[in-house]
């Protein structure tokens, strides 16, 4: 009887000590660290939320990291060595901006870091000016319709 205790008793500390072993936990912290913000907003000043955000490493060919805006247009990273970064956001819907901002040996930000690269802006034709060019190309586009089907129509009546 001794015997059959004894081995119950190495056979539950044995299995207590593999299930030890075999098993891993998860820790978090919350800290304070510094980080390159990037902002994104549309030329009216509304931020572009929740837009795809990609940051391109100096070095290598896959992101570094990719992710997406908040809801105010901002996106933080944590850069882990010097060069010239790329951030590139895109709200999927024709809207992109590339930015690029250099980091130095001490993972600081240098130079200007309210950049306003846009990559293919609209330049300086405001809104209205926007506007008011699709308005104009959509009559043009009407107007050259009705001139093509009253064209069809004359002929039709002479023949």
């Amino acid at each position: 009887m001794k015997s059959i205790l004894f081995w119950i008793c190495l056979t539950a500390s044995i299995l207590m000590l593999a299930d030890i072993g075999h098993t891993h936990g998860v820790r978090g912290r919350i800290g304070s660290e510094t980080a390159i913000l990037v902002e994104a907003e549309y030329d009216d000043g509304e931020p572009v939320s929740y837009a795809a955000v990609e940051v391109l490493d100096p070095e290598e060919k896959i992101p570094f990291q990719t992710g997406r805006t908040d809801r105010n247009g901002r996106f933080l990273f944590l850069p882990d060595k010097p060069g010239e970064w790329k951030v590139v956001v895109n709200d999927e819907m024709g809207h992109r901006v590339a930015l690029k901002t250099t980091i130095d040996k001490s993972i600081n930000l240098t130079g200007n870091g309210d950049q306003t690269d846009t990559n293919g802006d609209h330049g300086s034709i405001s809104k209205y000016e926007k506007a008011l060019m699709g308005i104009t190309i959509i009559f043009g586009i009407c107007g050259f319709f009705f001139w093509w089907n009253g064209k069809k129509i004359r002929a039709e009546c002479e023949g």
